[in-house]
């Protein structure tokens, strides 16, 4: 059995596989980049060759370009990559999100990219696979986080719309445009009409490609007659916090759907009327639960609060360390606005 350093290496350019000669995730060019999903902290420019899931693939040329050079297999598909077996397995993060595996000689790595075990209306679920080395997301790694199940959050915004309505306000949801934007519309779906803006509209016609069905959302656009707007549902990136053409929205209520709002709460947004308690990714408790599903021997944890986390797994007798990568929520916000502004989309 091959020890663990001989399948994956921590590089510059992000973890790389010398067997296989490829990258997980990288955030440098490379010329043959395996992608655990579309968000752009996972998902980025200048790669020669990609390989994704189905579901992503749309994504990925959406964001990336019409012309990369990409291929895409089905969730448990092996492809067979210089002698490394690879496969996708799903993460539950958002929509043609997975945890990549890859299995050499009877040894097993699985990188999570990142993943969330709680089910909602609209992911593949999360499948936990054992292995033999697991690196962990670890974003909302802390005791303090602990998110509801769907039906509750599903109840309690629906909940927050209609008193919205019965004052004549036009309620506002700010949402990542991928994953969170069509996660609210499947939490909001059947509550009334819902508008969502451009970026997130072009993005759903990307992720119909795949074939999946997304609950209807109209395009918001600026030049709709404002009693078109009362009293309905809008969403929209949260990169548009104080633009002008969220102001021109009549009466409307606005709220920050986010995990950090389960301890930030309105403080850090003091421009919006609510902040809900909405992650793609794993609580705490979820994260435990998928890494001891692992029966790993080695755990790398990153991004997030991975000192605590590494530690807490040591102490209960699993073998972690931290591991320095460049995904996080502050690069997708940064790439978010960025996109947003030059009319594009992450």
């Amino acid at each position: 059995m091959p020890k663990e350093n001989q399948l994956i290496k921590f590089t510059k350019r992000g973890i790389y596989c010398p067997q296989g000669k490829f990258y997980l995730d990288p955030w440098y060019p490379v010329e043959y980049a395996i992608i655990s999903h579309g968000h752009a902290d996972h998902a980025r420019r200048g790669m020669k060759r990609y390989l994704c899931t189905d579901d992503s693939k749309p994504i990925l040329k959406h964001r990336l370009g019409a012309d990369i050079k990409i291929e895409s297999i089905p969730y448990n598909k092996i492809l067979n990559i210089n002698g490394v077996n690879v496969s996708f397995h799903p993460a539950g993060h958002v929509i043609g999100s997975a945890q990549i595996k890859l299995e050499h000689k009877g040894y097993v790595v699985v990188f999570s990219g990142d993943y969330k075990t709680q089910p909602d209306f609209i992911t593949t679920p999360f499948e936990p696979i054992k292995c033999h080395t697991f690196i962990t997301e670890s974003t909302f790694g802390l005791p303090i986080y602990h998110w509801k199940k769907e039906e509750e959050l599903q109840s309690q915004l629906q909940s927050w719309v209609k008193a919205n309505q019965s004052n004549g306000r036009t309620s506002v949801f700010l949402g990542y445009s991928l994953g969170k934007a069509q996660r609210l519309m499947s939490l909001l779906d059947s509550c009334d009409d819902i508008y969502v803006h451009r970026a997130i509209h072009n993005l759903n016609l990307a992720i119909s490609e795949s074939g999946l069905k997304l609950p209807q959302a109209k395009l918001w656009s600026a030049d709709l007659n404002k009693k078109t707007l009362q009293n309905k549902i809008i969403i929209a990136p949260p990169a548009l916090l104080g633009s002008r053409m969220l102001k021109r929205v009549p009466n409307s209520a606005t709220a920050i759907c986010s995990g950090w709002m389960q301890i930030r709460g309105n403080r850090r947004w003091q421009a919006v009327d609510a902040g809900f308690v909405v992650s793609d990714h794993a609580d705490w408790n979820g994260l435990i639960s998928a890494v001891k599903a692992t029966e790993a021997e080695q755990v790398y944890v990153t991004h997030g609060s991975q000192a605590v986390f590494s530690k807490y797994l040591n102490e209960i007798g699993i073998k972690a360390n931290e591991l320095k990568t460049e995904y996080g929520d502050e690069a997708l916000a940064k790439a978010e606005k960025e996109d947003v502004e030059n009319k594009k989309i992450v």
